[in-house]
């Protein structure tokens, strides 16, 4: 019979969206239905989670959805409790890094969404305290395990794109504002005071994407919007929505490579998915959304002459061929999860870290000193 390591995890933050439908629902509680994630020596990781938060009714209603898990509003005591090694914060940015240090000198493993921080020098020293504490520490970067960026790193790794020169990539949708339909994203997402706007949103997830696809980012020049600058909230009434919803970034890799991401709350999609990302190279292109890949080969590209005045003789959406599904795709943010628990308990590497997660917070920062000083900015190490 396998041994079964159970592993108790405080999950804070969990009766928002993503701490609960993708963190508990689809990664934690879908681990434990598969019977625990295997480690290598045969043994068994049992996640056994301890929802906490600030609302008691929602963290009652949510623990009874899941057959009765335990749940607190106390997070001091949650931390002092030895049963519980391990420390997850899906909470608002604000929140996310006093509690996180707090974890941190209790002792717990650390495991957050991103941005880790609400700035660069506080996420920073999350990574140096987590250090010097000497516990496991890792941060969401969720996207690298989306099938569609899976197949593309494949791509790209066999060479069939050539010297990738360029990258454009397009996220985003339209977030109904209350007055025309039910917002699907929080209210405070567009208040400054309260953490908001889309540049702290997604530029930490392109910072991360853009490093482990394309190479070291070196510098970024960004410009930032508000397109809609009424909206209402979860109670229906109007606030001003003074946060960011739209943001457009241009970076340049270590080995001149152009990244464009162009992330938008303000759009509606007519594209592949919600993210596209396409990469171009000298022979041949790719273009991924969440989970397909599609590439074109210098072979297979049609040759366009500019002619206005007659309907297009090309289609330009054949002539792409769609990669393979040669392995199953895990949820991506179950797929993070099970290597955390592998790297708490076997020892796996687990370069998804605090510093990883403090690089991303920087970014965005250096995105907002770009649009307010309308300049390319540098990219410092940290």
């Amino acid at each position: 019979m396998k041994e079964t390591i159970r592993t108790g995890v405080i999950m804070n933050g969990v009766t928002g969206r993503m701490g609960m439908n993708q963190h508990l629902e689809r990664s934690l509680m879908a681990i434990r239905t598969q019977g625990g994630t295997a480690l290598p020596d045969s043994r068994v990781v049992m996640p056994e989670p301890l929802l906490v938060g600030r609302n008691p009714e929602k963290l009652r209603a949510l623990a009874e959805k899941h057959g009765g898990l335990p749940w607190s509003t106390d997070l001091d005591a949650c931390l002092s409790d030895p049963a519980y090694p391990v420390y997850f914060d899906a909470q608002t940015t604000l929140l996310r890094e006093g509690a996180v240090s707090a974890a941190i000198a209790a002792g717990k493993h650390i495991y957050c969404e991103k941005p880790s921080g609400a700035t660069a020098a506080g996420a920073l020293g999350l990574f140096r305290a987590a250090e010097a504490k000497g516990v496991r520490h890792g941060v969401v970067q969720d996207k690298l395990w989306l099938p569609g960026l899976v197949k593309l790193r494949g791509v790209m790794a066999s060479g069939a794109l050539g010297k990738v020169h360029s990258v454009k990539a397009d996220f985003g949708y339209w977030v109904f504002t209350g007055e025309d339909g039910q917002p699907q994203r929080p209210s405070w997402n567009y208040k400054k005071a309260e953490g908001g706007g889309i540049i702290s949103d997604m530029l930490c997830h392109w910072r991360y994407l853009i490093d482990n696809l394309f190479g070291p980012v070196t510098s970024v020049c960004c410009l930032g919007a508000t397109h809609i600058p009424r909206r209402l909230d979860e109670a229906g009434h109007p606030y001003d929505a003074d946060a960011e919803d739209a943001a457009y970034m241009t970076a340049v890799t270590a080995a001149g490579i152009v990244c464009q991401f162009n992330s938008s709350w303000t759009t509606r999609v007519r594209r592949d998915d919600l993210l596209t990302v396409q990469v171009d190279g000298d022979k041949g292109s790719a273009v991924a959304g969440l989970r397909e890949c599609r590439v074109q080969a210098g072979a297979d590209t049609p040759r366009p002459v500019w002619n206005p005045d007659i309907p297009s003789p090309i289609d330009f959406f054949g002539g792409w061929k769609t990669v393979p599904e040669t392995e199953p795709c895990d949820n991506a943010f179950k797929a993070q999860w099970e290597l955390f628990l592998r790297h708490l308990h076997a020892g796996e590497p687990f370069r998804w870290n605090l510093m990883e997660g403090a690089k991303g917070v920087q970014f965005a920062e250096l995105g907002y000193e770009s649009w307010r000083r309308r300049a390319w900015v540098d990219v410092p190490a940290l």
